[in-house]
C-alpha cells in the first residue's frame, strides 16, 4: 500500500494520479460558487483563511511531528509571488521560509538536480514555501536542454552544430526520481502540497504589459518573459508530462485557476488549511512528571513575596 500522510484533499482542483492531464481542460476562470463572490467577499473570505493556517501554524510547530513544503509552479505574471504573499500574511514568520530558485550557480551545478532545494527544506514544525523548484529542471531545461550541458550529467550530448541531444530516457529518470523523492519526503513527516497557478494567455499579455505601462511595475519586466511566452506550447507540453508523472497521493498537484488573483489566493489557502486539518495536529501534552515539575514551579512562583 502507498504511503500518505493523509488522504489529499479533493477540492475540484487536484490533477488525477498516475493520468494524462490535458493543459487545455484546466480552468483559469473561476468555476466553483465562490466565482460569484465579489473581491471584497473573497478577500473576506481569505483572512479567514489566513486566521485559521496561522493558529495550525503554531499547533504545527508545538507538535513537532510534521513539516510542511509548499511548491510554487506557473507560467510567468500567474501570480506566485503576490499568493504567498496574500496567504501566509499573518503567520508567524519565525515558522515559515520561502526559498526562490533561479539558475543554479556554478557550485549548486556541481550536485545532482535535487541537491539545492534538499538544503532549504523545512525543519520538523516549520512550513517551507518553494518559489519555483527542483520542478524547474523538468521544465525549462526540457524546453531549453542546452542548459543542461553545465550540469555535465549522463544522457546529455552536445553536439558539434552546437545541437545537445537528450537520451530519450532521461526525463523519465528524472520524472521517476522526484516521484521517489517526494515519497521518501512524506515518509519522514513532511506534509507535500504543489501547486500549478493556470494563467491564460490573454490574463499573462494583460499583466505583461501593464508591468511595460506602469513604471511602479516596471521592474517585474524582462525581456525574456516574451520569448518563454513565444514558446507557450512547449512548456504547456512539459507541464503536462509533469503532472501526469508525479500527481501522487503522497505529493498532489492542486492545478488553481489564476485570472482571478483574488480567488486564486482564496483556494490556495483553503487547501492548505484543510489538509492541515488533517494532520490532527494537538499541543505537546506534559508527562506525570512533567506535570508535577509545573506544581511545583507554581508553588515556588506563589510563595515568593
Amino acid at each position: 500500500m502507498t504511503f500518505t500522510l493523509i488522504d489529499s484533499i479533493d477540492n475540484g482542483f487536484r490533477l488525477p494520479f498516475d493520468g494524462r492531464v490535458s493543459m487545455r481542460a484546466l480552468s483559469t476562470s473561476p468555476v466553483d460558487e465562490d466565482s460569484a463572490l465579489s473581491k471584497d467577499e473573497l478577500k473576506e473570505r481569505l483572512q479567514e483563511k489566513v486566521d485559521a493556517l496561522s493558529e495550525l501554524q503554531r499547533k504545527l510547530f508545538a507538535d513537532k511531528r510534521f513539516s510542511v513544503l509548499l511548491i510554487f509552479q506557473a507560467l510567468d505574471a500567474a501570480g506566485k509571488d503576490s499568493t504567498i504573499r496574500h496567504v501566509m500574511t499573518g503567520v508567524n514568520p519565525a515558522g515559515v521560509s520561502e526559498t526562490s530558485f533561479g539558475r543554479p550557480s556554478t557550485g549548486e551545478l556541481d550536485h545532482g538536480f535535487l541537491w539545492r532545494t534538499n538544503v532549504a527544506l523545512p525543519a520538523k514544525g516549520k512550513i517551507g514555501i518553494f518559489n519555483r523548484s527542483y520542478y524547474e529542471e523538468v521544465l525549462t531545461t526540457r524546453v531549453n536542454p542546452e542548459l543542461l550541458v553545465p550540469q555535465r550529467v549522463p544522457g546529455v550530448t552536445q553536439l558539434p552544430n552546437g545541437q545537445v541531444e537528450v537520451d530519450p530516457l532521461f526525463w523519465e529518470d528524472r520524472f521517476k526520481a522526484i516521484a521517489a523523492h517526494e515519497q521518501y519526503l512524506a515518509r519522514q513527516g513532511v506534509l507535500v502540497l504543489k501547486f500549478f497557478l493556470n494563467v491564460s494567455r490573454d490574463e499573462q499579455k494583460q499583466r505583461l504589459l501593464a508591468r511595460i505601462d506602469k513604471p511602479r511595475k516596471n521592474w517585474k519586466f524582462e525581456v525574456g518573459d516574451l520569448d518563454t511566452r513565444d514558446r507557450w506550447p512547449a512548456y504547456a507540453a512539459a507541464y503536462e508530462d509533469i503532472f501526469s508523472w508525479t500527481a501522487k497521493p503522497w505529493a498532489p498537484w492542486y492545478a488553481i485557476p489564476a485570472d482571478s488573483k483574488p480567488y486564486m489566493r482564496l483556494k490556495v489557502a483553503e487547501t492548505i488549511v484543510a489538509a492541515l486539518e488533517r494532520l490532527e495536529l494537538g499541543w505537546p501534552e506534559l508527562s506525570e512528571e512533567g506535570k508535577a515539575g509545573l506544581k511545583s514551579a507554581r508553588e515556588r512562583l506563589a510563595s515568593e513575596d
